[in-house]
């Protein structure tokens, strides 16, 4: 074949799945350049026979004005030799070893689909599975790279003659879309009714509109629907129905935590809850997650009481799938959407689960015969109310698994890190690429280490395809240094059967250098004050840590990333993860180790029998582990404030602490609040002193959140630091991050988390970067 001269221009990124191929063909005939266009492991490869002029000016065109959801993080153009082309084609992928790229996420319904969906004249009109090179599954359904179909779940659903006829016509909006489905060819709805015995068939012989009918018809009546969604199955009922949310909260074991709402629309959203510009994004975005929003005194929506128990805000969702929009949009109002599992399991997401497990918690079941590959919860965000500050709660089906780069460009060999344990996530780097599970819940439990060995694997077959255990491919593992934690020992079980290095990182370190590489800020010199504040951390003294103060080393002459300058001053932690559950334990513990007061204050009477108090000053006297915990500190404060003295889920206190504070401010600002004392040490007998005087709950827990930032003030000035980073879960209060706005903002540079929550979740990435630059220290050394 003849060989002419030309150009490879290679792009790398989030530029598969999204119609990058066609895009770039359409683009290439209209300036009628031959040449090819093709998905590999490293991205999208371009060959052009074209002069030099000719192609830059093509590849300055692709960055000006790429696919709407492609994001190019790096190119190259270079001169080559290439086969004779007389046009330009799209040619088969090209086989790698290793992914480097980014993987698509999955992409809510877009408009033009959403049209094609209500009309009539369309093949696809009311078609629940209709998709286009825009929008539809992606990661969900990807089972191995490049992204193509036969490498997805769409393998099963051969394109029918109309189908294939639009997937190969350069005019069609569906040129090459991997996912192009319709109702001839593509998958198809079956309806169950639940019985204790199992879930019988009801949907035999009737086509999906039928099906869609009776799902309308049966929330109208009350009951409640476990319905196939992207990532998982939802559980979904009348979020006005009394009785139908009670049953759901009565069957899934759930007795006060928030449900999450789906609206058909963002109308309907606006009346019943305040929206800002970022939230109508957020909810109208490709990755349509949940928003945290404040309600209305005015709402037209009389929503159950039992949606969000005693809260101000709601978790809603616009429909993000074609499925859901019709459900949506045919029933008319909101509804409560909920993950369809018993509390404490991972998502389901099998047919084959769902129809034995289900009838426990739904009255009728919605599946499909489109496998899902990758199982997501639902993305969760929320804006601080005065600086619309977006905190990422959870990370999950929209934008996982995606890391914008920003660790150390040394030290990037293959490593795997296995995150923290009650909200686990691992993370995966191969060469530049960063990859962080979505959210995956409590590891302890035996069901989610299952889930989260399964999306592991599915995600390292995916990326190191043809290799048997591409887990041995790793250079070293990463854990938390917690040897208890059920993510460490998976850590440390998988290094000792594949001989791979373990190392062990901890847990507070990790926080820092998360958000620390998430702002670019690793590796630098200068000096940072981290700002490490959560519930619950194994220090290298042996305690429990959360409440703790980093300093990066600026000169790294000691060979370490940072050093601890300070902490809140230790308390008691009593049994285990029994104070977490019962806030009481945290205010008794405190009361015993700041209080000049009375050891037992009428509030800690009304907390425990006399009994429980004389059994729990014993342990007192005879413990031996302390901890720094500010998650323990909001508990405990919650708790002598009457809020909470027992959690029926995880934060429920100082979920109470932060909405009495928020309410304070919400109506007298906070410009004239003080600190409780400069000493924190001091706060707990000042509040008790200003309880006993009958000061408002709500001016106290305001007061409370005034302090913490003053500490942190007080802390930046005596380590001289004037640059401060802010992780852990304490940072998803919003009340919190809008007074360290607003009382540290004009004389600091504050830093957030921008892509991962402040919790948990971000541990194994943090795993990734800290070690990355220990690497890199210990190399140029």
């Amino acid at each position: 074949m003849q060989q002419v001269p030309g150009f490879c221009i290679h792009l790398n990124g989030l530029v598969q799945g999204v119609g990058f191929r066609p895009y770039v063909y359409a683009l290439a005939r209209r300036q009628g350049l031959p040449g090819t266009v093709s998905n590999g492991m490293n991205g999208v490869q371009i060959r052009l026979q074209a002069t030099e002029q000719q192609a830059r000016a093509f590849l300055d065109t692709v960055l000006v004005s790429p696919p709407a959801q492609a994001t190019i993080t790096r190119t190259e153009i270079r001169p080559v030799m290439m086969a004779a082309e007389t046009s330009f084609r799209i040619v088969d992928s090209e086989a790698a070893e290793t992914a480097s790229l980014w993987l698509p996420a999955d992409f809510s319904l877009c408009a033009d689909c959403e049209a094609e969906l209500y009309d009539p004249a369309s093949r696809r009109f009311r078609y629940p599975f209709i998709t286009c090179t825009q929008c539809g599954p992606r990661y969900s359904v990807i089972q191995a790279l490049p992204y193509d179909r036969p490498n997805t779940t769409m393998l099963p659903f051969p394109l029918c003659p109309d189908c294939q006829r639009e997937y190969t016509d350069p005019a069609d909006r569906r040129f090459y879309a991997q996912t192009n489905a319709c109702p001839v060819c593509g998958p198809t709805l079956s309806w169950y009714k639940t019985e204790t015995t199992g879930a019988r068939l009801l949907s035999a012989l009737h086509d999906d509109r039928w099906i869609l009918t009776r799902v309308r018809w049966a929330l109208e009546a009350g009951n409640s629907i476990a319905v196939k969604a992207v990532g998982g199955f939802l559980l979904l009922c009348d979020a006005r129905n009394e009785t139908a949310v009670a049953r759901i909260r009565q069957r899934k074991h759930r007795p006060t935590k928030p449900f999450a709402l789906l609206y058909p629309s963002l109308s309907a959203v606006g009346q019943d809850v305040w929206l800002h510009e970022p939230e109508r994004a957020a909810l109208q975005s490709t990755a349509a997650p949940v928003v945290l929003l404040r309600q209305r005194s005015d709402a037209v929506t009389r929503l159950a009481a039992g949606v969000a128990p005693g809260l101000a805000h709601y978790g809603i969702m616009l429909p993000n799938a074609p499925l859901l929009h019709l459900i949506a949009t045919g029933f008319g109002g909101p509804l409560v959407a909920t993950s369809a599992n018993i509390s404490s399991n991972p998502v389901i997401y099998t047919n084959e689960k769902a129809l034995s497990e289900l009838n426990a918690v739904a009255d009728y079941i919605l599946t499909h015969d489109r496998a899902i590959a990758m199982p997501q919860d639902d993305s969760v965000v929320r804006f601080s109310a005065r600086h619309r500050q977006r905190i990422v709660i959870r990370r999950g089906r929209g934008w996982s698994p995606n890391y914008t780069p920003g660790l150390p460009t040394a030290a990037r060999a293959h490593k795997l890190a296995f995150g923290a344990s009650l909200k686990g996530s691992f993370a995966l780097q191969l060469g530049p690429c960063a990859y962080v599970s979505q959210y995956l819940g409590d590891v302890e439990s035996y069901e989610t280490q299952l889930n989260y060995r399964t999306v592991l694997d599915t995600l390292l077959n995916a990326c190191l395809p043809g290799i048997p255990e591409p887990v041995t491919t790793m250079s070293c593992l990463l854990v938390d240094a917690h040897e208890g934690y059920a993510s460490t020992q998976m850590g440390i079980g998988t290094g000792a059967q594949r001989g791979i290095a373990v190392r062990k990182v901890q847990h507070h370190e990790a926080h820092f250098a998360a958000v620390l590489a998430e702002n670019n800020l690793l590796p630098g010199s200068d000096a940072i004050l981290g700002v490490i504040w959560d519930g619950t951390g194994y220090g290298t003294d042996g305690h429990i840590w959360g409440g703790e103060f980093f300093v990066r080393t600026p000169d790294n002459t000691t060979g370490t990333f940072c050093r601890r300058t300070a902490h809140f001053p230790y308390f008691d932690s009593l049994l285990g993860d029994k104070m977490p559950r019962e806030p009481r334990l945290s205010a008794l513990s405190l009361v015993h180790a700041f209080s000049v007061s009375d050891p037992f204050p009428d509030i800690l009477t009304q907390l425990f029998s006399v009994s429980e108090l004389t059994l729990y000053q014993k342990i007192l006297t005879q413990n031996k582990q302390k901890t720094s915990s500010i998650g323990r500190l909001f508990d405990g404060v919650a708790a002598l404030l009457g809020l909470a003295g027992n959690n029926t889920y995880e934060g429920e206190a100082a979920l109470q602490l932060e909405e009495a504070a928020g309410a304070y401010i919400g109506k007298h600002g906070h410009e004239t609040l003080t600190s409780f004392a400069p000493d924190p040490a001091s706060w707990i007998g000042v509040l008790l002193g200003e309880r006993v005087s009958a000061q408002p709950v709500p001016y106290l827990a305001a007061r409370f959140h005034v302090s913490l930032v003053e500490w942190i003030r007080l802390v930046a000035a005596a380590t001289d630091c004037r640059r401060l980073a802010f992780s852990g879960g304490v940072f998803q209060n919003a009340v919190l991050v809008d007074l360290l706005i607003d009382r540290l903002g004009a004389d600091h540079v504050l830093y957030f988390h921008q892509q991962l929550s402040p919790n948990d979740e971000c541990i194994s990435l943090g795993q990734l970067a800290l070690d990355a630059v220990v690497t890199t220290m210990s190399e140029r050394d």
